[in-house]
């Protein structure tokens, strides 16, 4: 359900903590923002940045939920979060930072088109992500278990708790470190800015000068 603006006359943009926090901030100091008070305290969650400009801060799975209910009028997020939690937000601009991707992997030497792996009836994989994991597989006309863990996902095939792994890779070496062949690329993710659908039409004006001076200083 969309919902209407607090304000019509601020805007306010979610940036997230974590991975991407430092990137959000470097970009946006870029376009004029002032992000100093965010770089100095990581207690605070609401910012004033500006004449007619509010950050809030929050942690990334969150950014979506407050862009779709108003909270937030724009937000920075990972397109994994995004692809994960299927918000009804709009997507403006791919960032071109905070680049990752999301991976399907299993044990070395183990093929999970294996006979000893079809036996088991549906596998299971061990995943932060488990509406992408069962997207993925479903789209493939294959059956898995989807378990879903906060913690270490590698650790799920050395226990016996799982057959494979969804989860986010870089460079790879994470996989490697722990026995890990990635099987398949199921999303190449980067940073996205994204909009509330009311907003972009009431605010239509900043929210558009946003994406496009964005959208100057990461081409």
């Amino acid at each position: 359900m969309d919902r209407s603006p607090l304000n019509p006359g601020i805007l306010k943009l979610a940036v997230p903590r974590g991975s991407l926090f430092a990137g959000s901030l470097d970009l946006l100091e870029k376009i004029g923002f002032d992000v100093g008070e965010l770089r100095a305290n990581d207690r605070k969650l609401t910012f004033e940045v500006g004449e007619g400009r509010t950050i809030i801060t929050t942690r990334p799975s969150d950014v979506p939920t407050y862009v779709e209910y108003g909270a937030a009028d724009a937000g920075i997020v990972g397109k994994d979060v995004l692809l994960e939690h299927k918000r009804n937000v709009y997507e403006l601009a791919d960032l071109g930072f905070g680049g990752c991707r999301v991976v399907y992997a299993t044990p070395e030497g183990r093929d999970p088109e294996d006979e000893e792996l079809k036996h088991l009836g549906a596998m299971r994989v061990a995943t932060k992500f488990p509406n992408i994991t069962r997207d993925y597989f479903e789209g493939l006309g294959k059956q898995v278990e989807t378990i879903e863990l906060r913690g270490s996902i590698e650790l799920a095939p050395q226990v016996d708790l799982a057959e494979g792994i969804v989860d986010l890779a870089a460079s790879g070496e994470t996989l490697k470190q722990n026995n890990l062949v990635e099987r398949a690329e199921i999303a190449v993710c980067s940073a996205r800015l994204i909009a509330n659908r009311v907003s972009l039409r009431l605010k239509a004006d900043m929210i558009n000068e946003l994406t496009r001076r964005l959208k100057e200083v990461t081409n």
